[in-house]
């Protein structure tokens, strides 16, 4: 089996390694309430999806 000849330094490994790294998520806007959310899932703060209501959620503001 094959052993490196000499040990790859800390600055080769990170050069390699540079476009591994994590990415953010897209978001938008809800077009009925302007939270942000994830494209293309109903709104979790008042339920609509392309102005339309499709899921019913209750007021957790009273607590």
């Amino acid at each position: 089996m094959a052993v490196p000849f000499r040990r790859t330094s800390k600055t080769k490994k990170r050069m390699r390694r540079t476009h591994l790294k994590k990415e953010v998520g897209a978001l938008t806007k809800c077009s009925k309430c302007g939270a942000t959310i994830r494209p293309h899932r109903a709104c979790p703060k008042c339920g609509y999806y392309k102005n339309e209501s499709v899921v019913k959620v209750e007021n957790q503001d009273a607590e």
